[in-house]
């Protein structure tokens, strides 16, 4: 009975009254950051200069956020994943995530009130909520360059000279291209494009982490062995690792090794202060073969394979590749050469482009991209410079939540911005003919609600009254920064299709999961 820990149970609406407040209290101060005029928040914390952070990002605001009560800090905790959720997968929308969520519970609340069967109108909101995502994908466009810029500077807090720096970066990567981001060492904020890999696959083991914030393995100068035979014993490698471990020199591993091999690694890096990583091979089958021939010429290693009979016994550091840097994260691995195309890789890329030209299967051609990505992918590199710790957290976050969005409009293209293309989901919503099924009715109501809170806050934050502003645009959209009424598209006021159809997804999963909760279980609290 040592583990028995005493629990505290509340039921039906009691229970949900006290998630709902919850909801609210994160909501309010998260969503008063939405939009160009919204506020900054000040917190106390002690990872910082101080003792404070100073900042408009919500996912910060979010993360910051813990409750005494345990039903309360649950909820809190909901909306976090949706948060993170939406950040994970679009790298922005974090705020208008934790809006819509709070809306779709509290309107949610409201119509169910009225005795509706609650299985049945999450049924039908999940459906509805399909009818959103096609209807905002629909009114999206394709993003182009002179677009890029009104992304990035959108996402950065309505900042042109961050959004300057942050599209001219991509323009030089392109669309295969990656834009990393890092603190300057002074403070200048600026932008440099090296040549790059991007490879698909993470650390094998968290031991090799080297930044414990972003949980990343960076290594600078590093050497690179490509194969795809596994690596059962490090013996196969003793004339490799020796000359290298007695110089100190650093290794990274493309290539399968068991888990006693990567144990053995790991606790030398750990233990010995090696500096060595270690990822699988990208793809499968003919992929993987044909990708790391790639990667293997990009880096000007030798590519040891089973398919042609190798010995990796007989290796020798004249076989292996060099990048000036790695950086390995949990699912994914970059690796910044600072070498210029040389000419067979050149030939190689005409050849996939050849390949591309004569395929006319869609999945083929997406394939030979990410070819001809891990062969000439540059990567751009942000340097966020600030006179203060302080200052330069707070642009750092701004600068991420840019990077990401654009990297989003460049994946699924842009809508509308300024809530504006939810809000016209809402309406397309409104045409939907009148159901004659009690729930399915609530279940419309409730998001039709939900998709105008975006807009409606960013207009609050703004100092105005929403119905009062869009009674008199007349169909257009509003630019609350400029106080003019126009056309979204060319005010250059525009969101990625990705960030606000998975922040309106993630919204809806946690939102259904709340209003269909009947029982909670915390730990019983000592009283005060």
């Amino acid at each position: 009975m040592s583990n028995y820990i005493p629990k505290n149970l509340d039921f039906d609406s009691a229970g949900r009254d006290k998630l709902i407040q919850g909801i609210t209290k994160i909501s309010k101060a998260v969503k008063s950051t939405l939009g160009p005029r919204g506020k900054t928040v000040l917190i106390e914390s002690t990872d910082h200069l101080g003792g404070i952070v100073i900042t408009k990002d919500g996912v910060t605001v979010a993360n910051s956020i813990f409750l005494n009560d345990p039903i309360e800090n649950l909820a809190v905790q909901m909306l976090k994943d949706a948060a993170r959720k939406t950040a994970n997968t679009a790298g922005d929308g974090t705020t208008t995530a934790i809006v819509l969520t709070e809306a779709i519970v509290l309107a949610g609340q409201e119509f169910l009130d009225s005795g509706s069967n609650v299985s049945e109108v999450v049924k039908f909101i999940n459906d509805y909520s399909e009818f959103v995502v096609d209807v905002l994908t629909e009114n999206s466009k394709a993003i182009s360059d002179s677009m890029l810029h009104d992304v990035a500077t959108i996402s950065s807090n309505n900042d042109h000279e961050l959004g300057g720096i942050i599209s001219d970066a991509y323009k030089k990567v392109g669309k295969n291209g990656i834009v990393t981001i890092e603190r300057s060492q002074n403070h200048e904020t600026y932008a440099t494009v090296t040549e790059g890999i991007k490879i698909d696959r993470g650390y094998t083991s968290n031991l090799f982490i080297t930044n414990q914030k972003n949980d990343e393995c960076v290594l600078e100068d590093v050497h690179i062995l490509v194969c795809d035979q596994e690596i059962s014993n490090l013996l196969q490698l003793e004339p490799l690792l020796k000359p290298l471990m007695a110089k100190n020199k650093k290794l990274l591993i493309i290539g399968p090794c068991s888990v006693n091999v990567v144990q053995t690694l790991a606790l030398n890096v750990v233990r010995q202060g090696f500096k060595m990583c270690n990822i699988m091979p990208p793809q499968f089958g003919y992929k993987q073969h044909e990708l790391m021939q790639d990667i293997a010429m990009s880096v000007g290693a030798k590519y040891f394979s089973e398919k042609t009979g190798d010995d990796l016994s007989h290796i020798s550091i004249d076989d292996l590749g060099h990048a000036d840097k790695i950086i390995c994260g949990k699912s994914q691995t970059v690796v910044v050469k600072g070498k210029e195309v040389t000419p067979e890789i050149s030939t190689r890329i005409e050849e996939l482009k050849e390949q591309q030209r004569n395929t006319t299967i869609t999945a083929d051609r997406e394939f030979i991209n990410e070819r001809i990505a891990s062969l000439s992918g540059s990567i751009g590199s942000i340097f966020v410079g600030a006179n203060s710790d302080i200052e330069q957290k707070e642009k750092y976050d701004r600068v991420e939540d840019a990077v990401c969005a654009v990297r989003s409009a460049l994946e699924e293209g842009i809508v509308k911005g300024g809530g504006v293309a939810l809000m016209e989901s809402s309406i397309k919503l409104d045409g939907i003919p009148v159901p004659e099924n009690q729930d399915q009715m609530v279940a419309l109501n409730i998001l039709k609600n939900a998709c105008l809170e975006p807009i409606a806050q960013i207009i609050k934050n703004a100092g105005k009254d929403f119905v009062e502003v869009y009674s008199t645009a007349n169909g257009k959209g509003y630019d609350v920064k400029a106080e003019v009424y126009g056309d979204m598209f060319e005010m250059g006021i525009i969101d990625p299709l990705k960030v606000t159809k998975n922040a309106f997804k993630n919204a809806v999963s946690v939102a259904t999961t709340i209003l269909t909760t009947n029982a909670i279980i915390t730990h019983a609290r000592a009283r005060d």
